[in-house]
């Protein structure tokens, strides 16, 4: 048994520091809420995988069946999120955490394992250049230069949903779609809402909150979509300075 790594289970979750904001320590709302999120997924089979320190080192994926994301494939893994952050990089803790993933997949039946890429490296994706060493290949795409990669076992591959092609919404105000997957959305959110109110700036922030929701979202989407004047913009959370340039347009 490797305990160098432990995995989130209902059991434990309530007592286990999550990996991506390990800085604070005051009550967070965006960990409160992430947490609250994965209690259920971990029922559908999601694997939160981490280094067994407080440290941000740890490996997210989902059956894509119940995975929160506009993709469609049969019996994949979603890869939502590979961290290796600070002085723990450099270890082989990424190798291992991938390995394990594969493992997974391979003792599960599965046939591979996807993940949302860019054709260049985008913040707030995992990645890509690491797990093309694996075997991971360009399966799908679309015209914002986004990519699915997936590391196949079986010649099969999945695909973007059809909803995510055009990536164009009818109303042209700031819109975000969101979940509460990740611990930064729930601070983000609040900061575009305070900067839109300040500044009157018409906006529609919507949480996908039902698998159903998420599956039929007009964007890609790891857990966050921007759209404005009805145009897709980014998956990466919005600061001041982003929500400026964006408003120029």
């Amino acid at each position: 048994m490797d305990t160098d790594f432990v995995n989130l289970t209902t059991e434990n979750i309530s007592e286990e520091h999550l990996c991506c904001i390990i800085r604070s320590k005051k009550p967070h709302q965006g960990i409160d809420a992430k947490r609250q999120w994965l209690k259920e997924r971990l029922k559908e089979g999601h694997v939160f995988r981490k280094l067994n320190e407080k440290a941000t080192v740890f490996i997210e994926y989902a059956p894509l069946e119940t995975a929160w994301v506009p993709i469609t494939g049969d019996n994949y893994y979603y890869l939502y999120c590979l961290w290796v952050n600070g002085s723990y990089k450099g270890k082989g803790h990424g190798n291992s955490l991938m390995e394990y993933c594969i493992n997974d997949a391979k003792e599960n039946g599965k046939s591979g394992i996807c993940m949302l890429g860019a054709k260049k490296q985008k913040a707030w994706l995992s990645d890509q250049a690491f797990v093309k060493k694996f075997g991971f290949e360009v399966v799908d795409t679309t015209e914002h230069g986004y990519e699915l990669l997936a590391l196949s076992f079986d010649g099969t591959t999945p695909k973007f949903g059809q909803n995510v092609k055009k990536q164009e919404i009818e109303s042209k105000e700031l819109t975000i779609y969101y979940d509460l997957q990740c611990p930064f959305i729930h601070q983000n959110i609040e900061i575009i809402k305070q900067y839109c109110e300040m500044h009157d700036v018409p906006a529609s922030l919507i949480q996908v909150d039902t698998l159903q929701k998420a599956k039929e979202l007009p964007c890609v989407f790891n857990n966050y979509g921007v759209f404005y004047k009805g145009n897709f913009e980014t998956v990466n959370l919005l600061d001041v300075t982003y929500i400026k340039r964006i408003l120029k347009k």
